[in-house]
């Protein structure tokens, strides 16, 4: 097998280990009706609605502790006793992005609903439940292995502020201590983030809070709860279609914490900006402003819910009897326009600096090339308004910008052709000698002025830009639902599908019949076919190549973003116009210099390319020297 094939075959090689690998680092059930609230779309009910149902229990921590004071005696509340006579109540708040609905039970919200987004079912849900229903923002006393309350609060709404809601409850001690839990939420009309404010006041009867949760564990005010997932809705968690990161965010740079399945990640004494969990496209970034907390990300799933992402922040003890501690969170999307009013100002909540882009931003070498080629197609697509065609102009755009290289790399190969017979020559002269085969090797590339890797450049250049456009494709959210060709290509950022069988699973293909795959192969056969060198047509081992690669990267790409096989199509066929172009050009001026327009010498028939007494044009058969 000569070298070249060989060579072919190792580069080959690394180009798909080199995509498994880079894939696995950049991307390290449909969820049940909530309960309807009663109340008219549309309007901000002045006083909470009462609904017809009993309190249901609220989802378990990951042990199911009691609260218990400092003393082991369990915490209740002061109107145990009238509990059976009470109702839940939920509160609806909407605003012009978002519908909230809370729960006077334990005072939490239990849905969150993007309006601008949209799932299969309407507006999207940005809070996730399994069997046990979905209550964010749960309150325990003690550590996160205590359990959330679930009594009823009272509820109160602000004279005029419709975006308010206040929840109380009086709580005692077994030693006679008592006192009060109040949550107030408060949005904003044109923001994602609501700002939480959660105070304990014991009056003269609490010196403190402290309470352990259970007998051993690490005391604690309370434990704030966030779970048990984010939205939208996912049949899994694949890396490709949809993920869940975790971040935090100190001294001004992001670090991806790790968390796995099992025990919880705590992050003991933080002093992060702030945390998020982050989807493909949404996220919940909790920011507490708060001097001393302890946090943990927990993915522990739960009945009807396999897969959670959870988030504790637990409020260290507490020496005073008075205490208001503020939290604000940002449960959204994940678009610079939406974070972006967090690091100017330009805000309700005032605050600046806060870096929150960094939730979506990319990290890695190939960071800086993914945000050109974003701005790139976020400008095409506001002339054209279709995202599909925005990827075929930025596909043109990056091959005029490659053409030079591409050109000069078709002119090495052409090069390559009229230097065969003497490198034969020396592999033939020298085939017991690797050494001085390898020195008359470079002394003939030297003596012509040709790089061997001059053709391998524009490849090379190909494949980070590959890489870029994957996770472009995979993570710019204004391609969440882009359109490229109604009833074929609805969305831009999953594969498309063409038939889909209900109750069948092929090998490897999957339910999904999906036709761009195959136009993709088809257009890498061809594009080999015309970008094949006549010294290649005649080689088995290239031929192998030339058709076998095409079918394992067929199923490789099978089930990538629709947005990415349209872009490699596009290539191949500009590349195919271009090699035709280039060969064009190289075949017209191997004519003219073979008719003697202006060439100092010629070399002999199918030698191929000569050079011109101007220095221009391509490059040719060597000069003989004078004697």
């Amino acid at each position: 097998m000569e070298k070249r094939t060989i060579l072919a075959v190792v580069l080959s090689i690394v180009v798909m280990l080199g995509f498994y690998f880079v894939m696995a680092l950049v991307y390290p059930p449909v969820q049940p009706a909530l309960p309807e609230s009663v109340g008219t779309s549309g309007t901000v009910p002045d006083a909470p609605v009462v609904t017809g149902t009993p309190v249901p229990g609220l989802g378990a921590p990951e042990t199911p502790q009691v609260p218990v004071d400092a003393a082991g005696g369990q915490i209740t509340t002061a109107n145990a006793g009238q509990a059976e006579n009470l109702w839940e109540q939920r509160v609806l708040i909407e605003t012009d992005l978002v519908i909230a609905e809370f729960s006077n039970a334990g005072g939490d919200l239990v849905s969150w609903k993007l309006k601008k987004h949209s799932d299969n079912t309407g507006p999207l849900e940005m809070l996730l439940s399994g069997d046990q229903g979905a209550h964010g923002f749960t309150v325990a006393f003690g550590n996160m292995n205590t359990q959330p309350l679930n009594a009823l609060f009272s509820v109160e709404r602000p004279a005029g502020d419709p975006y308010t809601v206040i929840f109380f409850q009086d709580f005692m001690v077994p030693e006679g201590g008592q006192f009060r839990l109040t949550k107030r939420y408060t949005l904003k009309p044109n923001e994602y983030m609501f700002e939480l404010a959660v105070s304990l006041d014991g009056g003269y009867s609490m010196p403190g809070f402290s309470f352990p949760g259970n007998p051993g564990a690490t005391a604690a005010a309370y434990t704030l709860g966030f779970g048990p997932q984010i939205g939208p809705a996912f049949e899994k968690l694949d890396q490709r279609y949809e993920y869940r990161n975790y971040f935090s965010f100190t001294n001004g740079k992001r670090k991806q914490e790790k968390v796995s399945d099992g025990s919880p990640v705590i992050l003991n004494n933080s002093r992060a900006s702030w945390f998020a969990i982050a989807g493909k496209y949404f996220t919940l970034i909790a920011i507490p402003l708060l001097p001393q907390y302890d946090l943990a990300f927990s993915t522990r799933p739960e009945p009807g819910l396999p897969t959670a992402s959870r988030l504790y922040i637990s409020r260290q003890e507490l020496g005073s009897p008075r205490n208001e501690d503020v939290y604000r969170f940002y449960l959204g999307p994940k678009t610079q326009e939406d974070l972006q009013p967090y690091n100017s100002g330009a805000n309700g909540f005032f605050l600046k600096d806060m870096q929150l882009v960094e939730v979506a931003n990319s990290k890695g070498f190939l960071a800086p090339l993914e945000t050109i080629l974003k701005v790139l197609l976020t400008f095409f697509n506001r002339i054209v308004h279709n995202y599909g065609i925005a990827i075929i102009l930025l596909t043109l755009l990056v091959k005029v910008i490659l053409f030079p290289l591409t050109k000069k790399g078709s002119e090495s190969t052409l090069r390559m052709q009229a230097l065969t017979p003497k490198i034969k020559e020396i592999q033939e002269k020298y085939k017991d000698n690797s050494q001085k085969m390898n020195m008359a090797m470079a002394e003939l590339y030297k003596k012509e002025g040709y790089n061997p890797l001059s053709g391998c450049l524009p490849m090379l250049l190909q494949f980070p830009i590959f890489l870029a456009m994957y996770n472009l494709f995979n993570n710019h959210f204004d391609l969440r639902g882009a359109m490229f060709i109604p009833g074929w290509i609805p969305d831009l950022s999953v594969p498309e599908s063409v038939f889909h069988f209900d109750n069948l699973s092929l090998p490897v293909l999957g339910s999904d019949i999906r036709l761009l795959p195959f136009i993709y192969v088809a257009s890498q056969l061809l594009y080999g076919k015309v970008t094949q060198t006549p010294d290649q047509q005649g080689n088995s081992q290239m031929k192998i190549m030339l058709y076998a690669l095409p079918i394992i990267f067929f199923f490789v790409l099978y089930d990538v973003p629709s947005g990415l096989l349209v872009y490699w199509i596009m290539s191949n066929i500009l590349t195919m116009v271009q090699q035709l172009t280039i060969n064009k050009y190289l075949a017209q001026r191997r004519a003219e210099l073979a008719a003697g327009q202006g060439a100092t010498h010629s070399a002999k028939t199918g030698a191929g390319v000569f050079k011109a007494k101007n220095g221009k044009g391509p490059v040719i058969a060597p000069r003989k020297k004078k004697r």
